[in-house]
């Protein structure tokens, strides 16, 4: 998921439109959590805040090598005038890589865009496959037109996945055949920790 991400999500773009409702765990506070407490951090806050349709704030941890995971539960469920497709929950504890996009295309799409929380439900769904490739993208696309994402960012991001999916996609069934998990059942303490090291360890993961 990850590398074969980076490569296409920062590369295609053009057009598409149209829109969603996301929603946070009530009790979420708007704040944005790191387990290594690195205040440089802080400048993520005003992406990693969902305006609007979002209801309290998106809570990450993050492991040392820019790989990420929730620290509370968040989904999305579809609005008026939308496609009828079924409501998402992302537990607390899930690994995610927010949308990896190089470095080099970061000036016109940074990774810790404004599109993070519907990029955090992609991944999700991307890695559970409990709808079809489809809809997952669809749900995407819905939750960044909600986010008043501009349109030509929608159009990029959209398109990207759309035509580059499929190799993340079918990566991801055969990790998950392979056994690999990610969802966390003990967080990192050690603020130095990689997730390649931690999902080695015995017992964190289910």
């Amino acid at each position: 998921m990850y590398q074969t991400r980076r490569r296409f999500l920062g590369t295609m773009s053009i057009l598409a439109m149209y829109g969603p409702r996301l929603v946070c765990s009530q009790d979420a506070k708007p704040a944005v959590l790191y387990n290594d407490g690195n205040a440089a951090e802080k400048w993520l806050l005003p992406w990693l805040q969902a305006p609007g349709a979002v209801s309290g704030g998106l809570h990450l941890g993050r492991f040392a090598d820019r790989t990420y995971y929730t620290l509370k539960e968040i989904g999305w469920r579809p609005g008026d005038g939308q496609m009828a497709l079924p409501a998402v929950t992302v537990p607390a504890g899930f690994v995610t890589d927010l949308a990896s996009i190089p470095r080099v295309f970061w000036s016109l799409l940074p990774s810790d865009g404004q599109y993070t929380f519907p990029a955090i439900v992609h991944d999700y769904l991307y890695w559970t496959q409990t709808t079809s490739r489809e809809d997952a993208d669809l749900v995407f696309r819905y939750g960044m037109e909600d986010m008043k994402i501009d349109a030509v960012t929608v159009a990029a991001i959209y398109n990207a996945v759309r035509l580059g999916g499929e190799g993340p996609w079918n990566q991801n069934a055969r990790l998950r055949n392979r056994g690999e998990r990610r969802f966390l059942v003990e967080l990192p303490e050690d603020p130095t920790i990689t997730w390649e090291i931690w999902k080695t360890r015995a017992g964190v993961l289910r």
